[in-house]
């Protein structure tokens, strides 16, 4: 089913460009279909707008803007109908926008019910073996701190590089409760490097080599990459958005297995936890 999702959302981003062109070049020499057109291109843009918005700004929560565009796309293609002299071209491409918004918004971003019972709150995380970004070692029992363990699914993902620059934001109130910020990830050294340049607060990322972690845990998403993106050095094999933290005992005091990668928690919630652990 991964692999049907990976193959999904990168050949609908390439039909919504291609789709786009082609209705601004049937804009500029169709006369006579030129306004139904323009809804087909609106209809078109709204899904491709929201990806844009979406890895231009790092938005955390998007639930608004899906549907925003789904309203749009939907709206378009009700006018394009109700005009009459709808061509088969133009069905297309309006069913490539609602159809694809669609399985978007409630099938591609789910995971399903998702539980773990070496997750459970009360019980002691096991002790998880990763890799610092210069290649060193660091396992999870030896730390005697508080942590806030958010494992992400790599630079790639927008949604995940929003997550960490809240938790980046509100490092200082953490690190006053004496906790450890550990962002994890199955991807390369290299790209680990790159993120932690990024982001001026001195949290750990680390590296979980061959999602040894991920399967231990049961949050490993085989084929969860878009399928394309192997060739920017990512494996096709990833890890479903998890957070957990634990007091300095190691024992787990909040879990996060969201169902659907587009909602995260808020900042907020940590905190919460942690007051309300003591801590």
């Amino acid at each position: 089913m991964n692999r049907l999702k990976s193959i999904f959302i990168s050949a609908w981003n390439t039909l919504l460009v291609f789709g786009i062109v082609r209705a601004i070049y049937q804009v500029s020499v169709s006369s006579d279909s030129a306004t139904a057109w323009w809804l087909v291109l609106t209809a078109l843009a709204a899904p491709a707008l929201f990806f844009v918005w979406l890895f231009a700004f790092n938005v955390a929560r998007t639930r608004r803007a899906t549907l925003l565009a789904l309203s749009v796309s939907s709206l378009c293609s009700m006018m394009v109908l109700v005009g009459g002299g709808v061509s088969p071209e133009m069905m297309l491409w309006l069913a490539i926008s609602v159809l694809g918004m669609v399985l978007y918004e409630w099938w591609y971003s789910s995971f399903g019910v998702r539980s773990d019972e070496s997750l459970a709150v009360g019980s002691n995380l096991p002790a998880l073996e990763f890799e610092r970004a210069d290649g060193s070692v660091l396992i999870t029992s030896e730390i005697g701190k508080p942590l806030l363990m958010i494992f992400f699914r790599g630079n790639w993902c927008p949604l995940c590089m929003a997550q960490i620059k809240e938790v980046a934001d509100q490092y200082r109130q953490l690190a006053d409760k004496g906790v450890e910020v550990m962002l994890i990830s199955p991807q390369s050294h290299g790209n680990t490097e790159a993120l932690a340049k990024r982001f001026d607060a001195p949290m750990t990322f680390l590296i979980d080599k061959d999602l040894r972690v991920a399967d231990q845990l049961g949050i490993k998403a085989e084929k969860g990459l878009p399928s394309g993106l192997e060739a920017l050095g990512y494996d096709s094999d990833t890890v479903m958005p998890t957070v957990v933290m634990t007091d300095a005992k190691g024992k787990i005091i909040y879990t996060d297995l969201t169902s659907n990668y587009r909602i995260r928690p808020e900042p907020e919630d940590f905190l919460r936890v942690l007051s309300s652990a003591g801590i």
